[in-house]
Order: C-alpha cells, then sequence, then structure tokens
C-alpha cells in the first residue's frame, strides 16, 4: 500500500504536467516530425532524434520530452508506410512487415494492410505503456536499491546482449560495440583528465565526439546516400484501394496474436540492446508457428502484419524501463533519448534510480506521454493515408539535397564549430560502410552511449571496493558479489550462450549477399589498424592516471581479439560464407545507377563551399546545382525549392536563436544576418 501512496499522487502529477494546451501542442508537434521522419525509409527515431537533440538544450522538461516522446513513439507506427507501400523496411523494426504487407498491397489491399497494422501498433504502443505504469510502481524500491556494482554489471549485460544478438556474424557485433565504446572514450577522461586520442594541438576532439554527430552519421547519412544511388522514387504507386475497416476487423478476428505478441515487444524491449533489430522477427515467427495454415506466409497473410505491428511499439514502452530504471538505453532511440533528458532544463533531470526518487512526476509523465502519442499518431496516420502514398512517387532526387541541408545544420548545432559537419562526414562514412559490410549499427551506437558510464561505473566501484577489501576481504567480496550482481552475472552469462547459438538466424541488417573477400578484409584491417592505434594512445598515459587508461585498454583489448578472430576467419573460409556480406555484392547498392563516391561528392562539395562561403551561399548553390544537374529539374521548380530550403533554415534558425556555420568569407566581410 505504500507503494501506492507514492505512486498515485505522482501519476495525478503527471497527468496535471500532460493536459497542460502547450504540453500537448508539443506532444502533436514531435507526432508530426515523426511521422515526416518515419515515412522515410532507414531514418527511424534515431535520425528524428538526433535533429531534435540540439534544440533540447534548456528546453522545458516537459515541453522537451513531449517533443521527443511524440516523434519516438509514432515512428514505428509511420514507418510502415514504406514497408507496406514501397517493400521498404522503413527501419529496423519493420523488416519483417515488408514480407506481407507489400504483398497485399500489391494485391490492391494496401488499406487494409495499413489499417491492420495502425491498429496493431496502437494496441502495442498502450500495452507497453501499461506494463511500464505497472513495473514502475513494482520495481521502484528494487531499482532504488542499486548500487554501482549493480549499475555496472547491467551495462555489461545490455553491452553482451548488443554483441551478440546484433547480426549474423557475432564477433562482428561484438566488435561494432567495442568500436563504439572506444570512440565514446575519446578527449579528456573525467577521473584523471588526461587525453585520448586527442590533442591540445587539434582542440576540437578533447570535449569528444556529440551524440548527435554519431546518430546522424551512423544512420541518417548512410540510408540517404543509399536511396540517392538508386534515383528513382521511392513508390510507383499511390493507390491504397479500399478496405480500412477490413483491416480493424482482422485486427479484432486475431486480437490475442496481437496481446501475444505486444508481450513479446515489452518484454524484448525490456532487454537492454535488443530492441528493434529482432523484435519484430521474434514476433513474426511466433505468428508464423501459431498459424495452422502456413502456406500464405508472404504472399499476403494478415497476420504475418499484426504480429510485428503490434510488438514494435510495444517494444518503445518496453524500452523505456532499463532507459528511465537503471539509465541503460533499450535500443538505439532510447540511447539518443538518454542524452537529451540530460540537457533539458538545468540539466538537473538524470535517467536511473535518482529520476525515480527525485522526479517520479516526471517518469510517470513520460509513460503516458508515450500512450497518448500512439493514439494522436494512429489518428494521424490514417488522415494522412493518401497524401503519404502520394508523396512516396516522388524521386527521393528531390527529397536528398533537403536531407542533406538538415543533418548538416542539426550536426553544427552540437557544438557550433565548422568541425562537426566534418566528423558529421567521417562518422557517416563509418555508418556507410558498416552498413555495407554488414555489421551492426545499432550495437555501434549503443557502444558509445555506454562508454561513459561503463567507466564511471567502474572507476567508483574499484575505489570503493578497494577500500572495503583494505578492511576486510568479506566485505569487499559481499560489496562486489551482491545477489543482485549474481544473478545479473548469471543471465549475462546465460544470454551470451543462447546468443551465440542463434546469432545466424537474427538479421539486423536485412538480407545481404557475400561477395568478394578483397573488400571485406580492408574495412576490417582499417578497424583493426584503428583499434592499435587506440590501445597505443591509451598505454602511454603515465600509470599514476591508472582510472583513465584502464577502461580503453580492456575494450581496445576485446575488441582486437575478435577482430583478429574474424581476421583468421576470413582468410580461412571461401567467399560465400556470410562473414563477408556486402551490400556492392548484390542488391539495390549493387545495381544502383550512381556510384558511392560520386554521390558523396555531392555532399563533400557543400561542406567545401561552407567552408568557404558560409552556411546560406553555399546552400544555396548547393541547391541550385543539385535541382539542376543532378535532378533535371526545370528553373521554374529550382528556384521554387531552393527558396523553400533556405526559407525554411531561417525560419527556424531564428526562431530558436541559431547560428549558421560561418566561412573564409565571413571574416572577411561584415554581412547581414542570415548570410553571416
Amino acid at each position: 500500500m505504500e507503494l501506492f501512496a507514492t505512486a498515485l499522487p505522482a501519476l495525478a502529477d503527471a497527468w496535471a504536467l500532460i493536459l497542460q494546451p502547450v504540453v500537448l501542442g508539443y506532444l502533436v508537434l514531435g507526432v508530426i516530425m515523426g511521422l515526416a521522419v518515419g515515412v522515410f525509409p532507414g531514418l527511424g527515431g534515431i535520425a528524428g532524434l538526433s535533429l531534435l537533440l540540439p534544440f533540447m538544450f534548456g528546453m522545458e522538461p516537459v515541453y522537451g520530452l513531449a517533443l521527443m516522446i511524440g516523434m519516438v513513439a509514432v515512428v514505428p507506427t509511420s514507418d510502415t508506410f514504406s514497408s507496406v507501400l514501397m517493400g521498404i523496411p522503413g527501419s529496423s523494426a519493420s523488416q519483417a512487415t515488408v514480407l506481407d504487407g507489400f504483398p497485399l498491397a500489391r494485391k490492391g489491399q494496401a488499406a487494409r494492410a495499413l489499417s491492420a497494422a495502425f491498429t496493431s501498433s496502437l494496441f502495442g504502443g498502450l500495452v507497453g505503456a501499461c506494463f511500464l505504469t505497472l513495473f514502475i510502481v513494482v520495481a521502484r524500491p528494487l531499482v532504488l536499491a542499486f548500487g554501482l556494482p549493480e549499475m555496472l554489471m547491467i551495462s555489461i549485460l545490455g553491452l553482451s546482449m548488443v554483441a551478440v544478438l546484433a547480426g549474423r556474424v557475432a564477433l562482428k557485433g561484438l566488435a561494432a560495440a567495442g568500436l563504439g565504446m572506444l570512440i565514446g572514450t575519446i578527449g579528456v577522461a573525467d577521473a584523471g583528465g588526461s587525453l585520448r586520442m586527442a590533442s591540445y594541438d587539434f582542440p576540437y576532439l578533447m570535449d569528444g565526439l556529440q551524440l548527435v554527430i554519431v546518430g546522424l552519421g551512423i544512420f541518417a547519412v548512410p540510408e540517404i546516400v543509399s536511396l540517392l544511388r538508386q534515383d528513382r522514387s521511392i513508390s510507383k504507386d499511390a493507390s491504397l484501394g479500399a478496405g480500412w475497416m477490413d483491416g480493424v476487423r482482422d485486427w479484432i478476428d486475431n486480437k490475442w496474436l496481437s496481446v501475444r505478441c505486444s508481450l513479446i515487444g515489452v518484454l524484448v524491449g525490456v532487454i537492454p540492446g535488443l530492441g528493434g533489430s529482432v523484435v519484430d522477427w521474434i514476433a513474426y515467427g511466433h505468428a508464423v508457428q501459431t498459424t495452422k495454415d502456413k502456406s500464405n506466409f508472404g504472399k499476403g497473410e494478415i497476420r504475418g502484419v499484426i504480429g510485428p505491428e503490434s510488438s514494435n511499439n510495444a517494444k518503445e514502452g518496453g524500452g523505456l524501463v532499463p532507459t528511465l530504471l537503471f539509465g541503460i538505453p533499450g535500443s538505439g532511440s532510447m540511447a539518443i533519448f538518454i542524452g537529451a533528458i540530460a540537457l533539458l532544463g538545468s540539466g538537473d533531470i538524470e535517467v536511473g534510480p535518482s529520476m525515480l526518487r527525485d522526479n517520479l512526476d516526471i517518469t510517470y509523465s513520460i509513460v503516458w506521454l508515450l500512450a497518448l502519442a500512439n493514439v494522436v499518431g494512429t489518428l494521424l496516420c490514417i488522415g494522412i493515408s493518401g497524401g503519404i502514398a502520394r508523396l512516396t512517387t516522388i524521386r527521393f532526387t528531390y527529397l536528398a539535397p533537403f536531407l542533406f541541408m538538415l543533418i548538416s545544420f542539426a550536426a553544427f548545432q552540437s557544438g557550433q564549430n565548422f568541425e562537426d559537419i566534418l566528423a558529421l562526414f567521417a562518422i557517416g562514412l563509418i555508418g556507410i560502410f558498416l552498413r555495407r559490410f554488414d555489421w551492426s549499427r545499432p550495437a555501434f551506437l549503443i557502444g558509445f552511449v555506454l562508454s561513459d558510464p561503463v567507466e564511471k561505473f567502474s572507476n567508483q566501484a574499484y575505489q570503493i571496493a578497494s577500500f572495503r577489501f583494505r578492511q576486510s576481504f568479506e566485505e569487499g567480496l559481499s560489496y562486489i558479489f551482491s545477489p543482485i550482481v549474481i544473478v545479473l552475472l548469471v543471465v549475462t552469462v546465460v544470454s551470451v550462450v543462447m546468443g551465440l547459438r542463434q546469432a545466424k538466424t537474427i538479421m539486423a541488417e536485412g538480407d545481404v549477399q557475400s561477395g568478394s573477400k578483397r573488400a571485406p578484409v580492408v574495412f576490417l584491417l582499417v578497424i583493426t589498424a584503428y583499434v592499435v592505434t587506440a590501445l597505443i594512445n591509451a598505454s602511454l598515459i603515465p600509470n599514476f592516471n591508472m582510472t583513465d587508461k584502464i577502461v580503453p585498454l580492456v575494450i581496445g583489448g576485446v575488441t582486437l581479439a575478435a577482430l583478429l578472430v574474424l581476421l583468421v576467419q576470413m582468410i580461412l573460409r571461401n567467399e560465400s560464407d556470410a562473414i563477408f556480406s556486402d551490400k556492392e555484392s548484390a542488391g539495390e547498392d549493387a545495381d544502383a545507377p550512381y556510384g558511392l563516391w560520386s554521390t558523396l561528392a555531392w555532399f563533400v562539395g557543400l561542406i567545401a563551399a561552407t567552408y568557404v562561403l558560409g552556411f546560406i551561399l553555399a546552400l544555396i548553390g548547393f541547391l541550385v546545382t543539385f535541382l539542376r544537374v543532378r535532378a533535371q529539374a526545370p528553373w521554374p521548380k529550382t528556384l521554387i525549392l531552393t527558396a523553400c530550403g533556405i526559407a525554411l533554415m531561417c525560419v527556424m534558425a531564428g526562431s530558436l536563436n541559431r547560428d549558421f556555420p560561418p566561412g573564409l568569407l565571413q571574416d572577411a566581410v561584415d554581412l547581414p544576418w542570415p548570410l553571416k
């Protein structure tokens, strides 16, 4: 009863915060932005939240949360458009929806498929919110009892899950997570102030890389480049057909499947690192296993839509459990979410046990903002379905320059340095090659996010444990191996063993064909060279700053071992093995009419022009040139689209009081805003 006596007032306060007209307005705005992001294949909630991240500085907490939750909640709903209408997974959480959603659309039953998907997504989102509400009440005392060893152990659990369950080749997942953690250690160490992979001669890296840059580079840039290379419209047919009520009736007929898959989504979401990469495949497999007649799956079976769509929205509620209760991201989007919360207000809100203790009303606000966002998102999706179907027939060549414009502007806002845009390009290259060779990008991102808390928890736990061991061996041992730590250790070991057995059946980035040995081996050697360099750099830190060197040495050592084993496997195995997966060997990337480097040259041109002329002048030249040369648009359309893009940038920057990247021209000439 005492638990409910604490929770109910907090829940009432949460609803008082949520029902403010301004808060609801921010929620609707976030939902609309989420819809805009989710429509485009591959961008997803990670890229969307990365775009929002620079605008979270100092924002009223409940306003910023409403904006972010609105976007997070609706992306798993809106990405259904591309999965059903285009046959292209809208995100990693909607891969399985393509298998039966797209065949239904080709049969003229797109409306039925979308309706069933939206209804399932709504139900799954509400299940996730209800679960989280009850779980917080029950688990709050347990969470508040978590100390540094427990937090460190659950961080290791999260990393282990990411590493093993993020792709067909487990070692690739491990190496990707390790690489992300190593890149996360760049800059001045918190404990002793040592420089790692940085120098005073190049001060940009002293503060490390910003999350917004890594998020956009790893996820947004590769997908934009891939779609741009194909030079076609996203979809060829804007017809939806009839059958909106048929989809609702399909969900009613299969409501218990939706319940089971929603619970699957919640449970998978609770496990740090699993998230969207696997939840839809697990739910789809369950739908197949529980259906007597399996012959129609892959040809337009409505249960193949209801199952995955119920799970991927419920996963967001489950993903908030480790995020809010432990500060461990349950998915890539939750990793961005953690970083954003720290920027809100005065920066005193911190996810984890302290949030449940000091900000329980805010915690419940997040939960039920999630539920409301699902309702609003579903209604909007149904309302705009016809328009979205027509939008997808536009050539992506017309959309790409504006996406480059937005991500460059967002990256600059993270640190207000021109180097931010260069870092975006560099991380984007890493993301492109991780995607090409089937390395887990979610594992990389979560490794990057967890690098800082792992180092903090391990250093602090080490100091306390050393003090306890000096008092007595038994006291030190009881501190390190508490009952919770032992349970988490067992779970970690079991998860690794099971993950190693199932890794080959998990598709983190969809089906990828194997290619020749040369390109994957060269990429592996480049990564290995960086890891070796990072290890040498860490080893040069003086021993009196051992806390600054031990984490990069351990992470680098494990990553290097995984890379060397991969190298040996590549030497011994033939080219048909999954370890040589290469998107340039078969599929869309292989058949794309434009090459990778010629496409990237446009982005390089925008960066180079920005360095000389400043962002707005460079952007004018970029948009005009791109639309005329690459898109082959007539002059009237080129000028109108360019004017709209510049106007959007000016309105966005002016309303948010943001600057544009300056160039050499601005140093020589005093230009008026927005040219300066």
